[in-house]
């Protein structure tokens, strides 16, 4: 061994223009990835809600029938939440950063796209399109930032900038998409995206390295992959993505048709079978697109179920508060998005106030404490009144329902990730989502049903106000069972590092 290297002493590799030496200097520094990731999940979240402002604009401009204006919402919702475990493990398997690139390459084409579209189909299509690539980019963003952070307090921190800028997006939605419509057109709230998506899309290819450069120079590995000859579990992909998509359909059909027609018993039936021999596949396939070994993960079965009941509960909140800004109190668009940036900010407030939260009193007991402060929120809104001062009937509720929601969902998402092997990062995080996206999918349909049993065929501004109140009513008391389940069900001390 000694003559070896004095063998290879004696021929050295002088660094060239094609051959640069690679360094911990020349890497770029960690807020780097930071940025971007969180750029592309800003990206993800506010298309979930920005183009509800836009869709009168997008029925007499195409055509569209009512049911078509209702899938330019549900061809991305199913689409992404339906992929989200594709996704994820696809990132585990062939690596995230590629994965990263690729989701925010086909978001951004299909954005153009749909900005572009001159027929109705055009745009349905474009949307599943962005749907497709959100749930490709979606767990990557989490799991980049996790592995450019080394495991303690700057990953907690990390992980609530994260929280923060995907729950500012959702709560951006409104306000971007009214000052879109208003001073652009409805095409802007997908355009604005394109020179978004390119700008993000070429600084993430410069500043986030591939696994060979961070290996070389002893950084971080970033672009984890899976051993050789893994392959994608396209039976359990096929099978998980259909069976969320029919749940999704029948979710959507309930508001329309009620719970008992057979449009929404259909659906709903062949979801729940479809599930069921997605789990009976997973149990014995060699290589499942999801390991059932991870749900019996305390820490990753608790958190899920803690976020879907969570994200049940307080998805609707700004369905209703827009309802309730301009159907009751007369708000325009633009007017009720403002009348909102109070609560978008006590969210963002919220998830970089939990780290700290976390530290003192614990991730269980930081996501109780969140939980019960958004259910106090929901229960003063509850008290709402057709004729309400917007201090005290949205602004104050407003905040007191998000800041629990930004509190409560970085412990969760710190849980759902804390445990799970490095291979099944992606997995992890993108069953996480999936469990928000689809907890606040049935919420916001069952919570309409219940308003809209509650107001009945009137339009007036006090039965709407009294339908609204009940879904906020109800919301609250979700929130509380929630508590009780995260006190009951989370692990004590992980994820508290």
């Amino acid at each position: 061994m000694p003559r070896a290297r004095g063998l290879g002493s004696m021929a050295p590799m002088l660094p060239t223009v094609e051959d640069p030496p690679v360094t911990r200097r020349s890497l770029p520094p960690a807020w780097v990835v930071i940025t971007l990731a969180c750029a592309g999940q800003f990206l993800v979240v506010l298309d979930v809600s920005v183009v509800n402002v836009a869709l009168p604009s997008m029925r007499a401009d195409l055509g569209l029938t009512a049911p078509g204006l209702q899938w330019v919402v549900n061809a991305y919702a199913i689409a992404f939440a339906g992929f989200m475990l594709l996704g994820g493990r696809a990132g585990d398997l062939y690596g995230r950063r590629r994965m990263f690139l690729l989701g925010l390459a086909l978001f951004t084409v299909a954005s153009l796209g749909g900005g572009l579209a001159r027929e109705g189909w055009e745009l349905l299509v474009a949307r599943a399109v962005q749907g497709l690539g959100a749930a490709v980019l979606a767990p990557s963003t989490l799991t980049l930032l996790t592995a450019a952070v080394p495991e303690g307090t700057a990953r907690a921190r990390a992980i609530a900038t994260w929280t923060a800028v995907g729950a500012g997006g959702g709560a951006a939605g409104g306000l971007v998409g009214g000052l879109l419509v208003d001073g652009l057109s409805w095409r802007w709230v997908l355009l604005i995206n394109v020179p978004v998506g390119v700008v993000v899309l070429v600084g993430s290819m410069l500043g986030i390295p591939s696994a060979r450069t961070r290996q070389a120079a002893g950084g971080a590995i970033l672009e984890s992959r899976a051993a050789a000859g893994r392959r994608l579990d396209l039976p359990g992909a096929v099978l998980v993505t259909s069976g969320l998509a029919a749940l999704a359909y029948g979710i959507g059909q309930t508001e329309a048709e009620g719970w008992t027609a057979a449009a929404t018993l259909v659906p709903l039936c062949a979801g729940l079978a479809l599930i069921g021999l997605f789990l009976a596949v997973e149990a014995r396939t060699k290589a499942p697109l999801m390991p059932l070994g991870l749900l019996r993960l305390r820490s990753v079965s608790s958190a899920n179920a803690a976020m879907f009941v969570a994200g049940s509960a307080m998805f609707c909140m700004w369905f209703f508060m827009t309802l309730y800004a301009q159907n009751v109190l007369g708000y325009s668009p633009l007017d009720a998005g403002l009348a909102l940036v109070p609560s978008s900010l006590a969210v963002v407030f919220g998830s970089k106030l939990a780290p700290s939260a976390m530290r003192a009193a614990g991730a269980r007991n930081t996501a109780v404490l969140g939980t019960l402060v958004a259910a106090a929120g929901f229960g003063w809104q509850s008290t709402m009144a057709a004729h309400g001062a917007y201090l005290t009937t949205i602004m104050i509720p407003g905040i007191l329902m998000m800041l629990g929601a930004g509190l409560a969902a970085t412990p969760l998402a710190a849980f759902a990730t804390s445990e799970a092997a490095p291979a099944d990062a992606g997995l992890a995080s993108g069953l996480i989502n999936t469990s928000r996206t689809m907890g606040g999918s049935l919420g916001l349909a069952v919570m309409s049903t219940v308003a809209a049993t509650r107001t009945g065929a009137s339009t007036s501004a006090q039965a709407l106000t009294e339908g609204y109140a009940q879904a906020f009513r109800l919301s609250g008391c979700l929130l509380l069972a929630g508590a009780v389940l995260m006190l009951a069900w989370l692990p004590r001390r992980a994820a508290a590092r």
